[in-house]
């Protein structure tokens, strides 16, 4: 893709050519740890005029599912206080729609393409990575196995037996690297990630959203047309970064940052927390150009610890054993 003048360039720090930004996630090697959450960034093309999508770790596209989905009635998002509050229900055109329309554009930016999909059964998911990986543009499955706006797929990201057999069988049916994403709302996040482990996931992200409510009381109802919803944004972050620190504890799997990461300092501290690289999910709504500012930012951040690649600092924290 050819950089618009228009974008944000490039640091020009002297730091910046010492750095090595490259990560490796299992199988799948990017050019940096910077990536875009699934769901918050469109299919890429809403962006283009905002973000040199080329410059990215890798961007994963709105979910995709088997089927059509209409998603979920509304109101389907809510304003909180340091986030929000979804409940979109994985709207989308399936996934012949999205190979026919979508993939061909996202294979052109220049950027890894980390495909998410989600199914109600294991059959779908299988179905779907088999598909996938019968094409050319996607550089791995992301298995979001965590939406807690649908009902069936977040039970395999609940379950570690569920989990570690699907994610086993969705790498037996394809030769992309697989990612699993993972919920918080479980009593173990440690146990689910083992078992993602166990099935052979490349990498494993995690959060997705937290639970989560909000309620009208002058009519007495929900105001999610669904009910429940997912929260995200800056308020969950402390709870994401405990589940990336748990997890890194408990395996040696890769391990993929999401939850409230805003600036450079939020990026900084997933990444010695554990995670290998992080996902920029609900800052790209209010700040679309964020991307780009953190990824400038980043060979400073890690000269300051006296890092030349991003493999150094990961995991680094110092905390007495648990």
């Amino acid at each position: 893709m050819p950089v618009n003048p228009q974008l944000p360039r490039p640091s020009d720090s002297r730091a910046a050519g010492a750095i090595d930004l490259r990560v490796q996630l299992g199988r799948l090697t990017l050019p940096n740890p910077i990536l875009v959450a699934s769901g918050t960034f469109g299919y890429a093309r809403e962006m283009q005029q905002l973000v040199d999508l080329s410059r990215l770790g890798g961007i994963l596209p709105k979910t995709v599912t088997r089927e059509p989905r209409a998603g979920n009635p509304p109101w389907r998002t809510v304003e909180t206080p340091s986030g929000m509050l979804n409940s979109i229900g994985l709207d989308n055109d399936g996934i012949d729609a999205f190979v026919a329309g979508h993939l061909p554009y996202l294979a052109s930016v220049g950027a890894p393409i980390i495909v998410s999909i989600a199914g109600r059964t294991a059959e779908e998911f299988v179905e779907m990575s088999a598909l996938l990986g019968g094409t050319s543009g996607p550089a791995a499955i992301e298995l979001n196995i965590s939406c807690p706006n649908v009902s069936g797929g977040v039970d395999f990201g609940a379950n570690p037996a569920m989990c570690e057999r699907l994610v086993g069988q969705c790498r037996a049916a394809c030769q992309l690297p697989i990612v699993a994403k993972l919920t918080p709302n479980v009593t173990s996040i440690a146990e689910v990630a083992k078992a993602a482990e166990a099935g052979g996931a490349d990498a494993i992200s995690l959060i997705n959203t937290c639970q989560a409510m909000a309620v009208d009381w002058r009519r007495r109802r929900p105001i999610l047309g669904n009910v429940i919803g997912g929260l995200s944004g800056p308020a969950i972050k402390p709870i994401a970064l405990r589940c990336v620190f748990q997890a890194a504890r408990a395996v040696k799997t890769p391990l993929v940052g999401i939850g409230g990461i805003a600036t450079i300092d939020d990026v900084m501290e997933f990444l010695v927390a554990g995670a290998s690289a992080v996902q920029l999910g609900t800052v790209n709504f209010y700040n679309p150009t964020v991307s780009m500012t953190v990824l400038d930012a980043l060979p400073d951040a890690l000269a300051t610890l006296g890092a030349t690649s991003v493999g150094e600092v990961v995991g680094t924290l110092q905390a007495p054993a648990a």
